[in-house]
């Protein structure tokens, strides 16, 4: 039995994958070629990072994630089930786990993996009166 920190990460990668995903099919046909890929990387992740804010403070709330430790978890399964999704992703287009992992060396792909632990620390920022 996953404990409420577990379940409350698992929901908060979900989440962000789906939330990144309908992200990715505006910045790929629309601000890619506009703006250049890493240009539009750093137009999404202000977006994706603000939304993930709000979802945290709701989730933590809803699932009473109370310490800091806990929030830390949260995040942290978020992060994982996030990359897992995003190699996932990568296989199916037959992409490789080599071009994937070469893509997060890349400038935009360092970018976003940077936003991408941001996303991990975003539930410890979410302040709670009993810390």
């Amino acid at each position: 039995m996953l404990g409420p920190a577990t379940r409350a990460g698992l929901r908060y990668g979900a989440e962000a994958f789906a939330l990144g995903f309908a992200l990715a099919l505006v910045r790929i046909p629309l601000l890619v070629p506009a703006l250049g890929e890493f240009a539009a990387v750093l137009c999404e992740i202000p977006v994706m990072l603000t939304a993930m804010l709000l979802r945290a403070r709701a989730i933590i709330r809803r699932n009473k994630i109370d310490t800091a430790r806990q929030r830390l978890a949260m995040g942290l399964t978020g992060f994982a089930l996030l990359m897992l999704c995003e190699w996932g992703l990568a296989l199916v287009p037959g992409q490789g786990s080599q071009a994937w992992l070469a893509s997060l060396a890349t400038l935009p792909g360092a970018i976003g993996l940077a936003g991408q632990a941001i996303f991990a620390l975003l539930p410890l920022m979410v302040r709670n009166p009993r810390d």
